[in-house]
């Protein structure tokens, strides 16, 4: 807490992100005003730019600002949406498995068949409705899209944030470099009615290239803008910035003319001049014309444009200038200086929109600033809320405004960090993105932290993903890349528990009238082998278009209809084929579990094919490598029962007649389950 202050500016952008020292001074500011209104106080991890203080320390360690951002950092990350379908994934499996195992451990226990076998029959079945290279196909296909996003400028730090990159409908970012080029630069130099001035820029180069006091990043703005001849000019004296003036005068002589020129911020120099220049005319300054040049900067202020007041007057050389020297002055104009908005960030948001990503951007400016930049790239602003107004605001209440609002300024560390938690409480996939140590908690918080190259080093740590550079294109193709990564895990998934539960599901139903095994447990393992080897290269499988505008997460009621109503579509055919093998063939137990080890495969390779994608087959093409695979594992599945290791798995050569026929029962199976898949996603 401030006791005294004399002329104490401090540096405070390691909390707020604004770089513009804030100045501290004694006094009771309002307990809900945002961090960077908090005049009264210092903070840990500041650090003061001119001036003094006395302050008495109320707070130590972690109970500082700083030190609760630390203490982000050292709790565990909540669990992220893809994590959490996962776990829930399994929870479904694991109870399926042990409602199989027990009713058909039981079923061939009652019809008094050998226990051993019995219990190695049902454990083969529990096995068998799990996708055993689910964690394989997950590492490979999680790798492959690293990969992808590593050419595209995404740098992956956590594979399994790939995930929810495709699930993600909400980001939160700040301005600056994001929806800014990040870099300001002189815009304009403009005399007072606001008309372009070749004058007002040359005064401003003569007082940034000459000065030799010390070097500020306005000076090199006005010097990169275009190079001016100055070798007549001669300087002889200077008056240097202090953040009390905050202006710099230098003094210099052009032939016979000695100028003092000043600039600065404006109303430190407006204050210092009686006289205004229109054109070649010099005028009085008057309240009517000091009352224009104050709506000229409230204008443009509003704007985020950052506004310097530039003056001059003749006077005479002496040996040494004071501060008194900066008396009688004649305003000449400003100096806009701007970041620009990105040129393709109106049409990146656009874009975010149509994939189903909603923005909104959380900034530390001041709430009229941030208004005009949102408008300027256009982003549809629903609602504006500050750090004031969401300290006044309880959770419960923030959780319904937070979905009517796009836009919070004068935002700190702590809030940022309720914001990204209201959304999630809500049931949004959160991605922040941010590159200052004030962001951490938020990225932290949320499902998806994103940062960029050149930030700081703690906020790449507490990152999933950083950027090469920093921009919303950059963004937007990660986003892509992570719903193609998602997709074709979920594919995996979909396509390999509904084939299972089809077949675990006919086994045991067929163990209340087979006298047998219908399949012994090596050949079950075997299946699952064979049918699970092409999906190794589903990583690489093309997405359909229309799947990829709209963030994809975790159903679990989605993924368990899927995979009763295609597991029963599948059983159905099974069933098909035990009539065809029991009463047409006549089949013994041989030639039965030979020829259903072979459908089974075949079905499971088709329905890869088939549900890889909401639309016809052949209408969506499959990646190479995955039907070259798929067409590589059907021949060696159709040829097993012919070659010499048969005898090791139980299975006989089958009659050409038989074969024919389980090779023609499939057209149907392509049929019912395109029929199926249209009536189910409809549905959906």
């Amino acid at each position: 807490m401030v006791l005294t202050s004399e002329h104490c500016f401090v540096n405070q952008s390691i909390l707020t992100g604004e770089s513009i020292p804030v100045q501290k001074l004694p006094g009771l500011v309002e307990t809900d005003q945002a961090m960077e209104h908090r005049s009264n106080v210092v903070y840990m991890g500041t650090n003061v730019q001119t001036g003094n203080a006395n302050v008495l320390i109320v707070r130590t360690g972690r109970e500082t600002e700083y030190g609760q951002i630390a203490r982000e950092l050292t709790l565990r990350p909540p669990e992220t949406e893809f994590e959490q379908g996962i776990r829930h994934f399994g929870y479904l499996l694991t109870y399926i498995m042990f409602i199989l195992t027990l009713l058909v451990f039981a079923i061939n226990v009652w019809f008094e068949r050998d226990v051993i076998d019995s219990l190695l029959f049902a454990v083969a079945l529990a096995v068998g409705i799990t996708p055993q290279l689910l964690s394989a196909i997950m590492s490979i296909t999680l790798s492959q899209g690293s990969r992808k996003m590593a050419e595209e400028g995404v740098i992956v730090r956590k594979l399994t944030a790939i995930e929810n990159f495709g699930s993600m409908d909400v980001l939160c970012t700040d301005k600056t470099g994001t929806l800014t080029e990040g870099q300001t630069r002189l815009d304009d130099a403009v005399d007072v009615d606001g008309a372009s001035s070749e004058f007002v820029f040359r005064s401003a180069y003569l007082n940034a290239s000459l000065q030799v006091g010390m070097k500020n990043e306005l000076d090199d703005l006005i010097c990169h803008v275009r190079t001016i001849d100055v070798s007549s000019v001669l300087r002889v004296g200077e008056i240097p910035f202090d953040f009390t003036r905050e202006r710099l005068s230098v003094i210099v002589r052009e032939k016979a003319s000695v100028s003092l020129i000043t600039k600065g911020a404006y109303h430190h120099v407006i204050d210092v001049c009686n006289r205004v220049r229109h054109q070649d005319e010099v005028r009085p300054l008057s309240p009517f014309e000091r009352s224009a040049l104050d709506v000229h900067f409230e204008n443009w202020s509003t704007r985020g444009i950052r506004v310097l007041g530039v003056a001059e007057k003749e006077t005479v050389e002496q040996d040494t200038y004071q501060v008194e020297d900066e008396t009688d002055m004649v305003f000449i104009g400003f100096l806009l200086i701007f970041d620009h908005p990105k040129n393709d960030v109106a049409e990146t948001i656009v874009e975010l929109a149509w994939h189903g990503v909603g923005l909104r951007v959380i900034m530390g400016d001041n709430a009229s600033i941030a208004l005009h930049t949102a408008e300027a790239v256009g982003l549809p602003i629903t609602g504006i809320m500050t750090g004031s107004e969401l300290n006044r605001t309880s959770d419960e209440a923030l959780w319904q405004k937070v979905e009517q609002t796009t836009l919070f300024a004068e935002v700190d560390p702590n809030q940022k960090e309720r914001i990204i938690l209201a959304l999630k409480k809500n049931g949004h996939v959160v991605g922040y993105m941010g590159d200052g140590i004030n962001d951490v908690p938020a990225l932290h918080a949320a499902d998806v932290g994103v940062s960029v190259e050149n930030a700081v080093d703690v906020a790449k740590e507490a990152a999933d993903f950083v950027l090469v550079r920093k921009s919303l294109r950059v963004l937007l193709r990660g986003i892509v890349l992570g719903r193609m990564t998602f997709l074709n895990t979920l594919k995996y998934i979909k396509v390999t528990t509904s084939a299972n539960f089809g077949n675990m599901f006919s086994m045991a139903g067929a163990s209340l009238f087979l006298p047998f095994l219908r399949l012994l447990p090596k050949q079950i393992l075997m299946i699952n082998f064979l049918s699970d080897f092409p999906a190794l290269a589903i990583s690489q499988d093309a997405v359909d278009t229309d799947d990829l505008r709209t963030p994809q997460r975790w159903d679990l009621k989605e993924v368990r209809r899927f995979m009763i109503t295609f597991g029963l579509v599948s059983s159905l055919f099974d069933y098909t084929v035990f009539a065809v093998l029991l009463f047409l063939f006549r089949a013994n137990e041989a030639v039965f579990q030979s020829g259903w080890f072979v459908f089974s495969i075949l079905t499971e390779l088709l329905i890869l094919m088939i549900m890889r994608t909401r639309r016809v087959m052949y209408r969506s093409r499959p990646a190479p490598i995955l039907l070259y695979a798929s067409i590589l594992v059907g021949v060696l599945a159709i040829g097993v029962p012919y070659l010499p290791i048969a005898p090791l798995l139980g299975l006989v050569p089958l009659p050409l007649p038989l074969l024919m026929t389980l090779l023609g029962l499939l057209g149907g199976y392509v049929l019912l389950n395109e029929a199926v898949k249209r009536w189910f996603y409809r549905k959906a």
